[in-house]
């Protein structure tokens, strides 16, 4: 997978891809990251990329110029399955989301800055718009880590244990079960005998049920999506 970041703030983006699973998964050449700085797309001396609204208002807005410039300079080199804008108002991400995101080999991200981008940039270059919460960020950059988090750790081979990733919370619309590890007993606080039976049958139908209360008690809204309602 390779995807191109289109940022105002590279330097901003760099850390998360230098350590962990992140660093691994490029150094093991499962995904290509690339940053991409808006402002050596500018047409003028002063590296402009916003202005003011149109109408007037508050807050500056994202230029359609220097994105179109670098959006189409990208796409001379290949095909791009998505080209993502990451903005409060977009579709809400989720696990469903990561997981068609992690089929795709080449994806661009646009994070968002200021007001936003010229509206012609969401009707002409974006085929998906997306958002990590109900909440505004300085910009798009902290969502677009999470979005590539979320997204290359369900690549093959990016997990020490592939199998990990299918067992998460919201893989099944169902959050993860309790877990548990050494010592059985801390305190007197012991880790339930099912799970030190050595049964895998039960320990998976114990799981499947713990799944469905926690989901129950602390999801109510995601059980309803589980059932189908």
């Amino acid at each position: 997978m390779r995807i191109d970041i289109i940022t105002v703030l590279p330097e901003l983006m760099r850390s998360p891809f230098e350590a962990s699973i992140l660093k691994r998964a490029i150094e093991k050449d499962l995904v290509e990251i690339h940053f991409h700085n808006l402002r050596d797309y500018s047409s003028n001396n002063y590296k402009q990329i916003d202005d003011y609204q149109f109408g007037g208002g508050a807050g500056m807005v994202m230029m359609i110029e220097p994105i179109d410039k670098c959006i189409s300079a990208l796409r001379e080199e290949r095909h791009y399955q998505e080209v993502i804008y990451m903005t409060p108002d977009g579709n809400r991400f989720d696990q469903k989301i990561a997981n068609e995101l992690s089929l795709k080999e080449n994806i661009i991200i646009l994070c968002g800055h200021y007001k936003g981008v010229d509206q012609r940039v969401r009707d002409h270059f974006i085929t998906r718009e997306v958002s990590v919460g109900d909440f505004v960020l300085s910009g798009g950059e902290l969502a677009a880590n999470i979005l590539c988090d979320a997204v290359i750790r369900l690549i093959p081979g990016v997990l020490s244990n592939e199998t990990s990733a299918l067992t998460d919370s919201f893989q099944d619309d169902l959050l993860a079960p309790p877990i548990y590890t050494r010592p059985a007993d801390y305190k007197g606080w012991h880790v339930p005998e099912i799970l030190l039976s050595g049964d895998a049958s039960k320990i998976e139908e114990w799981r499947e049920n713990k799944a469905v209360e926690h989901t129950q008690s602390r999801r109510p809204d995601l059980w309803k999506k589980h059932q189908g309602e």
